[in-house]
């Protein structure tokens, strides 16, 4: 199939839901439930002031709880639609589906998801999607199951054709056991990719994705790469960020122009009780139809990072969402939610039927 009628889009296409799998006392977010509700209901309502929200809720019971704290939190009730679908954890990003389009019409693929390597419990997780495709969450949309595991974390992509990667997720034997020129033909053929651009530095203390490429380094548009910086040396981040720039520096465009790149602050270091390093990050930002997402952390850095956003997304609203409850588990913002692009829910950008 050519790549014309093969694509995998850009996060910035038009789409027509977020997706949200919501947090739950059977699960390690118990000691900070009260805290992750408030956090998501804050998020699904601000999503909902510019397209639909599409929610995994555990039981009948959770998804009343839900209901209820979308309408404390003034979200537009029309745009959210909640499905009973059990979950061992909130990463959607990674156990939801990632969607090509095949001579213009979206196709959700359903790869496999393994926790990351094996470090949790997935098999709630893994079904996640299938659920929802059966419950009727994705409308007619064509659903394929697919025999790899692949993390949507761990691509970034320009919309024409380019995938943004790192070796140390995409090639590390926790997953799939396959050689770089194997997995590219994998992804060629799955995906529709033409060009590969691997990172071989970087990493966030803390994050146990092995260095998923949202924490790190995104498009904003085909020519530019907002990615994390460091700017202190006495930080554990200032090498490895250091040696990403320059290969980022190295990198070129499909027509061999050097691309431009946006330098994102990082913030204070943040620690769990057990004085591990969480991955507080402004590259886990979630780009909306209207809007940019990016986490905060209650933060000095939080107001430049967002100034420098709004600058890559002209037209978007730059709006922040507080993370520090979300990075308790090793996560943020682009890690707990998946776009649904234009077409998968039969409607349009607005949240309207066609």
């Amino acid at each position: 199939m050519s790549q014309k009628n093969f694509t995998l889009s850009a996060e910035w296409a038009p789409q027509d839901a977020i997706l949200l799998t919501w947090p739950h006392a059977i699960s390690d977010w118990r000691p900070w439930l009260e805290q992750v509700d408030r956090t998501f209901a804050l998020l699904a309502a601000t999503i909902s002031r510019y397209q639909n929200v599409v929610m995994s809720c555990l039981d009948a019971a959770y998804s009343q709880h839900v209901l209820d704290l979308l309408i404390a939190a003034n979200a537009d009730l029309t745009r959210c639609q909640r499905y009973i679908a059990p979950s061992n954890d909130i990463w959607v990003r990674d156990h939801g589906p990632i969607t090509v389009y095949r001579n213009g019409q979206p196709v959700l693929l359903d790869f496999q998801f393994n926790g990351w390597g094996g470090k949790y419990r997935y098999d709630l997780d893994n079904q996640i999607t299938a659920r929802l495709q059966t419950l009727g969450a994705f409308a007619a949309t064509r659903y394929e199951a697919v025999n790899l595991i692949l993390e949507g974390g761990s691509i970034e992509t320009d919309g024409q054709g380019t995938l943004l990667t790192t070796t140390q997720c995409l090639l590390n034997p926790n997953r799939n056991h396959l050689e770089q020129a194997d997995l590219e033909q994998r992804l060629r053929e799955s995906l529709g990719l033409n060009r590969f651009l691997w990172l071989q530095h970087g990493s966030l203390a803390g994050d146990d994705t092995d260095s998923h490429i949202d924490t790190l380094a995104r498009f904003s548009d085909p020519d530019t790469i907002v990615y994390q910086g460091c700017a202190d040396s006495a930080d554990l981040h200032f090498a490895p960020l250091r040696a990403m720039a320059e290969q980022l520096q190295s990198f070129r465009t499909a027509d061999g122009k050097a691309y431009r790149l946006i330098e994102l602050p990082l913030p204070a270091a943040r620690h769990a009780e057990d004085g591990q390093r969480l991955p507080a990050g402004y590259a886990n930002f979630l780009i909306l139809n209207g809007a940019v997402l990016m986490p905060t952390y209650d933060d000095p850095m939080d107001a430049v990072a967002l100034e420098r956003l709004r600058d890559c997304f002209p037209g978007r609203d730059a709006l922040g969402i507080p993370c520090l409850t979300l990075i308790r588990q090793y996560g943020s913002l682009h890690c707990a939610t998946m776009q649904l692009p234009s077409g998968v829910l039969a409607t349009s950008a607005d949240g309207s039927k066609t």
